[in-house]
């Protein structure tokens, strides 16, 4: 009977974790304000060739000023490589079709979790932000998204902050990887302001990055997948 439960745990936390990564980003997606082919539009290629060169890779080792890749630093890469000049709202589109941008709780949420997720904005959210507002820290909400039409296969962990501030990294996807260290460390900021960040059910706590400064502060959204590993000390 407990070998039972145990493979019946497993089999729930696996389909939560598969619809919290999502798969919903799409490469090269109609809603985008601009045609292919268009002046001030990336083409299907350039598209994907701007996926590859992402892979792995920060603004800063491409002499911007960014931790981490904005609407501004990728509008900058964008000019650079391909000579296209792209305001903040176009760039915005490529990432919202990326999967990328704002989502109500709920949203990052399996069926399982929902109602469970609804509780704790109502009970434990309003705690996170009147701490955050107490340090000047801000709130960020991570997740990760599958991208559609690349090869080999590229996966998108973003960070949006209350205030709608989007900032990324491109990855190539392995079989289940931790959260980054490195991308929660650049969300503090070359400056270590301190945040508080949300992290959905795409990572159990077993997979977050340990001993963390204090000015970081991990809160775990409810998950399927949270019943896997007690809670520890995650911070230094």
């Amino acid at each position: 009977m407990g070998v039972a439960l145990r493979d019946a745990r497993r089999s729930v936390t696996s389909w939560c974790r598969r619809h919290t990564i999502g798969g919903d980003g799409a490469v090269a997606a109609a809603r985008r304000g601009h045609r292919q082919g268009e002046s001030g539009a990336l083409s299907r290629q350039q598209e994907l060739e701007l996926i590859d060169v992402l892979r792995g890779v920060h603004p800063d080792e491409f002499g911007l000023d960014e931790e981490l890749w904005t609407r501004q630093s990728l509008a900058a890469l964008i000019q650079r490589r391909f000579d296209l000049t792209m305001d903040a709202g176009t760039v915005g589109a490529y990432l919202r079709a990326w999967g990328l941008g704002p989502r109500e709780p709920r949203e990052r949420a399996c069926g399982l979790c929902v109602g469970a997720v609804e509780r704790w904005v109502r009970g434990e959210y309003p705690a996170i932000t009147r701490a955050a507002q107490e340090h000047d820290a801000e709130v960020y909400w991570i997740g990760r998204v599958r991208l559609r039409g690349t090869m080999p296969a590229a996966e998108v962990i973003s960070a949006v902050s209350s205030r709608g501030r989007v900032r990324f990294m491109v990855t190539t996807p392995s079989v289940d990887p931790p959260l980054p260290r490195d991308f929660v460390l650049r969300l503090s900021g070359a400056d270590q302001h301190p945040v508080h960040l949300i992290v959905d059910g795409s990572w159990p706590r077993n997979e977050w990055p340990r001993r963390l400064p204090r000015r970081i502060v991990l809160h775990p959204l409810p998950s399927c997948g949270r019943t896997l590993a007690p809670p520890d000390r995650l911070t230094a």
